[in-house]
């Protein structure tokens, strides 16, 4: 299975916290399923650091120390993604999470999230506890 992590999906996998439901954990860790995290959720972090709004454990270096552990993949964005972008309802206005669906419709991605605006889109959604 290929999966999207959402931005509170990788914190709390790299927080270890149990808001994140054993599926997804178990999803995430098996190496049959290829994770991909957006470079949007990426600076989301980073922005959320900077303004000291989100502990993550060991800091933002621990991203990248994650990604390699467990062979995730950093996903760009990319022109077909902005495209999608432009066509998508106001469901959601958070500029994160709209490019976030746009790469998990246009790469076809089943989605870890919480959000409850994401299956309004028509994506394949992975959230039970």
């Amino acid at each position: 299975m290929d999966l999207l992590l959402d931005t509170h999906a990788l914190i709390w996998f790299i927080n270890g916290d149990n808001q994140l439901p054993d599926k997804s954990v178990n999803l995430i860790r098996n190496l049959e399923n290829k994770c991909f995290v957006s470079i949007a959720t990426v600076w989301e972090i980073a922005i959320k650091l900077s303004l000291g709004k989100l502990d993550l454990n060991g800091g933002f270096d621990e991203i990248s120390k994650i990604m390699r552990l467990y062979d995730f993949e950093l996903l760009p964005i990319t022109f077909e993604h902005i495209q999608k972008l432009l066509t998508l309802d106001f469901h959601h206005r958070d500029p994160f999470d709209r490019i976030i669906i746009s790469q998990g419709l246009v790469e076809k991605l089943t989605v870890i999230t919480k959000d409850e605006n994401f299956p309004k889109y028509n994506l394949e959604i992975v959230w039970k506890n």
